[in-house]
């Protein structure tokens, strides 16, 4: 009778295989031409991504819209909740903006220090930006923190529907009273009128009032908030 047993000793381990390197200057080539095609891919997919939100926004805002200005008698709140909500989607949005932004820069450093060199060569270029493309593959972060996000966002498509929202809040409001029948409304006549149809609830409205200022207030304070020359905006207007 054959008796077997296993081996005790542990299996070699198999010989790594280092990967290969481009070792011509057309291997090289093409390595850089699929890099770049992968890269704005990649860069495409998070702009869809972006535009997505910014089409949510523009949904919410239309409808709220819709729901509040069809009637006379529909509540300035539906306006004061759509402005919450696009303000998330705000925030959204920002956060997909900072992913964009690190993958477009690595698109338009090959752009500008490769592509343009075959183009317009300039003496001035060095290879330091191939060691900087190494670096941020190696360690990605990103580029622009979430403020800076948020507010050019805001100057792009934002400001423009926060502006839209606060106007329909201003009629809504200021010139359209509500009543529970819609014949009675009527053009309001006095500050005091104005502050009560602002009221939410247990809410004052003067404390709406105050909340919707600031509010604004900081929307206007971060749109015009611009860091001189800060990443691909340094190089133009053409940008996201």
């Amino acid at each position: 009778m054959t008796l077997s047993m296993t081996d005790p000793r542990p299996s070699p381990k198999p010989a790594f295989t280092p990967p290969t390197f481009p070792s011509t200057t057309s291997e090289f080539i093409t390595v850089l031409a699929h890099y770049h095609r992968a890269e704005i891919a990649r860069m495409a997919g998070w702009r869809d991504r972006i535009d997505r939100t910014s089409n949510w926004a523009i949904t919410v805002v239309a409808a709220m819209l819709s729901v509040s200005l069809s009637t006379s008698t529909a509540h300035h709140g539906v306006l004061l909740f759509a402005m919450v909500l696009v303000l998330l989607l705000l925030v959204i949005e920002a956060r997909r903006y900072r992913f964009f932004d690190v993958y477009r820069n690595r698109v338009r450093r090959l752009e500008r220090n490769y592509f343009a060199q075959i183009f317009a060569p300039e003496p001035d270029v060095t290879n330091e930006w191939l060691q900087d493309l190494g670096t941020d593959l190696r360690r990605p972060v990103f580029l622009i923190s979430q403020s800076q996000a948020v507010s050019r966002r805001l100057r792009r498509n934002y400001c423009w529907m926060f502006l839209i929202l606060l106007l329909a809040w201003l009629v809504k409001t200021t010139f359209i009273r509500m009543q529970e029948n819609a014949l009675d409304a009527h053009i309001v006549g006095s500050v005091g009128e104005w502050v009560r149809n602002a009221a939410v609830g247990p809410i004052s409205g003067w404390v709406v009032i105050g909340i919707v200022a600031l509010f604004y207030a900081w929307i206007v304070y971060a749109s015009l908030r611009k860091t001189k020359g800060e990443g691909e905006l340094a190089y133009g207007n053409v940008h996201v």
